[in-house]
């Protein structure tokens, strides 16, 4: 069975149109198969760019280097880019159709100025980074998903800041509890619906 975070997806193309608004604008993005969320834009992924976007505006953060790890088709860094046109936005992932769609969905979104990278989590990725935002390949397993971790902790700035969302059911305690060991700091930002959306910041 083919998995969204495999490089080369075998899978017969089949294409979808997908709606989605944040922060006031209206986004149309396309899914394929063998990528993340091919029907919508998960839950998670929506709650996680309603809260960074809220966040990243009190904190009055519109400049830096932000990445979205393990970007699928776009949504996390394409948003971010609209939002904080400022931004230096990179998206990076493993599996080549979705960076293909990527790139195809941040011209229909007026965003030509993004980088787009092909990386198996952080091996292809050497720059430091002001904020990283990920919903991280859960069926790739922990030792994966865990290394996303550790990656930001290693390429964020001082100051810098994580966003990770997750299901409770799929991790999202022991994410918790590594990120706080990590980081010596993790907030819990909002829970809804089995999904938490966590935070933790880099010693300046």
């Amino acid at each position: 069975m083919a998995h969204y975070f495999e490089e080369n997806p075998t899978t017969p193309s089949d294409p979808k149109s997908i709606s989605l608004r944040v922060h006031g604008i209206d986004f149309v993005f396309t899914s394929d198969a063998d990528v993340f969320s091919k029907k919508k834009v998960d839950f998670g992924t929506t709650l996680l760019l309603e809260t960074a976007t809220a966040d990243l505006h009190q904190r009055c953060i519109r400049k830096g280097r932000l990445l979205d790890l393990g970007c699928g088709y776009g949504v996390i860094g394409i948003t971010m880019k609209r939002v904080f046109p400022a931004m230096d936005v990179v998206m990076a992932d493993i599996n080549q159709r979705a960076l293909a769609l990527t790139a195809e969905n941040a011209k229909t979104n007026h965003c030509p100025y993004v980088s787009i990278v092909s990386s198996d989590g952080w091996s292809q990725l050497t720059d430091s980074f002001d904020v990283v935002i990920t919903n991280p390949p859960v069926r790739a397993g922990k030792k994966t998903v865990f290394a996303f971790y550790d990656g930001s902790f290693e390429h964020l700035s001082p100051g810098g800041l994580l966003y990770v969302v997750l299901q409770k059911k799929q991790g999202a305690p022991s994410t918790l509890a590594h990120l706080e060991t990590l980081f010596g700091n993790c907030e819990i930002m909002v829970k809804e619906v089995g999904y938490w959306i966590m935070r933790s910041q880099k010693a300046k």
